[in-house]
């Protein structure tokens, strides 16, 4: 079947098809309305070593890197991602969805710290409460373990938390989706019932099982057999070859 006869059938079975694009259409409109838009925000941070740590480079933190920083970011991310931080920034006012990691290929410990709701100024305002949580829950960390105030590892902003945007990839893929299953599914349709009309009623149906089979005539009881040819002749020659009379 080419495009033309598929485009003969789709015009033909319209009754068929425009029902199924209408129903498709009103699917679609009403994921569109039911799945809100949601917003991100996202800031990064880095870790910075101790006041102390510095003096041999003139207090630039910059020029003092270790690789413990890096750990240390590790174990306060997953710590942000726990339930029990989930908590107490629930407490705070964070609403939406929050995530905290370390930088994609970063070379340092840096620190990605994103919110995501369906409430820009919200998304907004949450992000900078994480931010000023994460760099309090840092402190703790080092004053549960008696660190010196000059000892601390400390926390700076490289990238305050920037305005939200829109996040609708995920929205548009199940539109796309349910798009394109109501379509498919009314082609289907379309050709089921043009299936259907073109196949003749009781044509080329085979027999049910158990019907009998047309029977010849019985023949009455007494009745002399039809004759033959031979019969016939020897009715018309008589016997010794000689004619009847």
């Amino acid at each position: 079947m080419d495009l033309a006869e598929i485009w003969r059938v789709m015009r033909r079975r319209w009754y068929v098809l425009l029902p199924g694009l209408l129903l498709t259409a009103a699917l679609t409109t009403a994921v569109h309305l039911l799945i809100p838009v949601e917003y991100q925000s996202q800031s990064t941070v880095t870790l910075l070593n101790s006041s102390k740590a510095t003096e041999a480079f003139d207090g630039n933190p910059f020029l003092s890197t270790q690789a413990s920083l890096t750990g240390m970011a590790d174990g306060l991310a997953r710590n942000l991602n726990s339930d029990g931080a989930k908590a107490d920034l629930k407490a705070l006012g964070v609403t939406g969805k929050h995530e905290v990691k370390i930088a994609d290929n970063a070379q340092g410990p840096f620190m990605w710290l994103t919110v995501t709701g369906t409430d820009p100024a919200a998304v907004l305002k949450s992000d900078e409460l994480l931010a000023s949580y994460a760099d309090k829950r840092l402190k703790e960390f080092q004053t549960q373990q008696s660190v010196a105030p000059e000892a601390m590892i400390r926390m700076a902003t490289i990238v305050p938390p920037q305005k939200p945007e829109a996040q609708t990839k995920t929205r548009l893929q199940y539109i796309v989706m349910v798009g394109a299953l109501g379509f498919v599914l009314s082609l289907v349709a379309v050709f089921f019932v043009e299936a259907r009309r073109r196949t003749p009623r009781g044509k080329n149906r085979p027999a049910p099982a158990g019907t009998p089979t047309a029977a010849a005539a019985p023949v009455p009881v007494g009745a002399a057999p039809a004759p033959t040819d031979e019969t016939m002749a020897l009715r018309t020659v008589g016997p010794g070859g000689a004619g009847a009379t």
